[in-house]
């Protein structure tokens, strides 16, 4: 019986940080059986990871994948380059606006979806300096907000 529902298994912090996201597309990825079992355990990270096309396939590199303790000789490279799973239409599409805008393709999460693995990428655009300050000014403003109308309620 397949299991139902999503169930996030790593987020991208970082990505949010560093850049602006434009779009975001969700993709399947092409995995071993030990890795699969590595990411039901949580022992993943997509710190540094970037998604780039390559004749016609997306790929994502740098995604880290933590070798299955029980998986002996079948484990694979933690940080081998894993084929992205979409349609040749969007890759195209993809391929053509990162080209052009000077946009990259960030993995945001990788999350299970009736059982299977499925990786959201976003279309990201770089942040500057002063848009990371702005964001943390704009945070840390609406986190004191917050604490003042929490101690009037009580």
């Amino acid at each position: 019986m397949e299991k139902r529902g999503t169930k996030t298994a790593a987020v991208n912090r970082k990505a949010s940080h560093d850049y602006f996201i434009e779009a975001r597309y969700e993709a399947g990825i092409e995995l071993c059986g030990t890795e699969v079992k590595s990411i039901r355990q949580g022992a993943l990270n997509l710190k540094d990871a970037y998604c780039s096309v390559k004749d016609g396939e997306l790929y994502v590199y740098g995604m880290h994948i933590s070798p299955y303790e029980h998986g002996n000789i079948f484990n694979r490279d933690p940080i081998r380059p894993r084929r992205l799973l979409m349609h040749r239409r969007e890759i195209r599409k993809l391929y053509g606006t990162v080209k052009q805008d000077g946009l990259a393709l960030i993995p945001l999460s990788v999350y299970f979806k009736h059982s299977r693995v499925k990786v959201e990428v976003g279309l990201c655009r770089g942040k500057k300096l002063y848009d990371k300050r702005e964001s943390a000014a704009r945070r840390d403003a609406s986190r004191e907000m917050d604490r003042v109308i929490k101690s009037r309620n009580r």
